[in-house]
């Protein structure tokens, strides 16, 4: 009889909006890739806050979420993450439990420290708060958790409606020990952002499973690493695709972030010496091939990390390849 964990596999959606095309376009786009994850057996599909990126999407997240959740069925959705030092939790609080309302049981609500922007715009999101500097992610994430988990009874000075007693899934996201820290001791279920910052991945992990405290919400440790597939029928044209990616990056380094590059079929001329070397560094948690290509490296990053759960982003120009290559990284984790 097996020990082996079933691979879950999700989604990891950051909205792209490819050069020449819109946000709306992006919109429908994110709607074919969830109707499929949901046809495809995907566990969850998360989208993530960023604000100021003319390449993303999803800036306003909740409202996403609640279009996606209208036009599929069952798929359990989410955010990874919301940005809370963006926000009142009492906002959050609101906007996701009016989620949960309208879709009970299929909403998760994943919880960045990072403001997901530069200094400029974050001082235009919370332009009202006298100190910015003041970490209260802690006691924000506890306050949240205190409305969610409240007894029906419950009548605080102060609650979210809807929100208050909705049991809503409360996950912690990081790419550094600060995150996994804080999961471990308030009893949550962790998320690491190795798809562009995988250095501190494995001991992130030893330090969550380590300090694991069990909570009402949590009685065991369960830990989810967020991995780069970009897959393709063959490995020749997933390497021509992921050129998007790389581009990308490069441009977000430069501080000039835009739209989601084409590909081209060669990248020499694009970067420098150090630029590459420092991409590949940021995009080393990547399965870039075809469908054994990315069999043997969900199974090999399975063994290594012991994940609960493995997310997948993939930044691709083309929609069609984008499905395509979502398509063959849960026929690859089914295979195993």
């Amino acid at each position: 009889m097996s020990d082996k964990k079933p691979l879950r596999l999700s989604v990891l959606d950051l909205a792209p909006i490819p050069q020449g095309a819109t946000a709306r376009d992006a919109f429908h786009n994110s709607l074919a890739l969830a109707r499929q994850a949901e046809k495809l057996g995907y566990q969850r599909y998360w989208l993530a806050e960023h604000h100021n990126m003319t390449g993303i999407a999803s800036a306003a997240t909740s409202v996403l979420i609640g279009y996606l959740a209208a036009n599929t069925e069952t798929l359990k959705l989410g955010s990874g993450g919301i940005m809370l030092p963006n926000h009142a939790p009492l906002v959050i609080a609101e906007q996701f439990g009016t989620l949960a309302s309208l879709y009970p049981g299929r909403i998760d609500l994943g919880l960045g420290r990072a403001p997901g922007s530069d200094q400029r715009t974050m001082m235009a999101l919370r332009r009202h708060q006298a100190n910015m500097h003041i970490d209260t992610f802690p006691e924000d994430v506890a306050e949240l958790i205190s409305w969610f988990d409240a007894e029906a009874d419950a009548q605080p000075p102060v609650q979210p409606v809807p929100g208050l007693g909705l049991q809503i899934p409360v996950w912690l996201l990081g790419s550094s020990l600060y995150s996994a820290q804080l999961s471990a001791k308030m009893g949550l279920p962790f998320a690491f952002a190795s798809h562009f910052a995988p250095d501190q991945l494995f001991q992130a992990l030893h330090v969550y499973r380590e300090n694991f405290q069990p909570s009402a919400r949590l009685d065991k440790p369960y830990a989810m690493v967020c991995i780069n597939v970009i897959a393709a029928d063959s490995e020749r044209d997933a390497r021509f695709l992921f050129t998007s990616q790389q581009q990308q990056f490069i441009n977000l380094r430069r501080g000039k972030p835009g739209p989601l590059p084409a590909p081209v079929e060669n990248m020499d001329n694009l970067w420098s010496p150090s630029e590459q070397y420092g991409v590949q560094q940021a995009l080393s948690m990547s399965l870039v091939g075809d469908t054994d290509k990315v069999r043997h490296g969900l199974a090999s990053l399975m063994r290594e990390t012991q994940a609960d759960e493995i997310m997948v982003n993939g930044q691709i120009f083309d929609s069609e390849a984008r499905l395509r290559s979502f398509a063959i990284a849960m026929e690859a984790a089914n295979s195993l």
